[in-house]
């Protein structure tokens, strides 16, 4: 076996990956099959190992392997206004990912606050805004604040 080749194995290791991700990363076509060969072991050119890293990179940022397939189909930079377009695609993603985290916080928050101000006598606001209740409906709205009812919304 050449000194640039790797088994499997050895190209799973240099990349930071199992070898069942090497495999699942060539049937979805992101890694090219090895050629045949006449030993026993087929073997990969160790530059796959930095294609990998690059998979896993992508994936970190959130680009699923579909838009990955189609950065790798970019990837001699060529098309940049298309590069530029899918990335701002994924920004545009993540900030309302954001958004929509920062209202579950702010509902999640008003209910904490509410089920410390709730006496035992009355259903737990938590609960209710989980069991899709608006149990204290009535004193949130008296308060201009997010109903139970806001953040079953919110999460769902």
């Amino acid at each position: 076996m050449p000194a640039n080749n790797l088994t499997i194995g050895r190209l799973a290791r240099a990349a930071g990956v199992g070898v069942e991700t090497v495999r699942y990363y060539q049937r979805r076509k992101l890694l090219p099959l090895p050629a045949a060969q006449n030993s026993a072991f087929r073997t990969y050119p160790a530059a796959l190992a930095d294609r990998i890293r690059f998979i896993k990179r992508s994936q970190e940022l959130g680009f699923s392997l579909d838009e990955i397939e189609t950065l790798l189909q970019l990837e001699d930079g060529s098309d940049r206004a298309a590069i530029r377009e899918l990335a701002a695609d994924k920004l545009r993603h993540i900030r309302a990912k954001m958004s929509d985290l920062a209202r579950m916080e702010a509902a999640l928050q008003h209910l904490i606050h509410e089920c410390a101000a709730t006496g035992q006598a009355q259903p737990c606001p938590i609960i209710a805004a989980l069991a899709g209740e608006c149990a204290s409906e009535s004193r949130i709205k008296s308060s201009g604040s997010s109903t139970a009812a806001d953040f079953s919304r919110s999460i769902s």
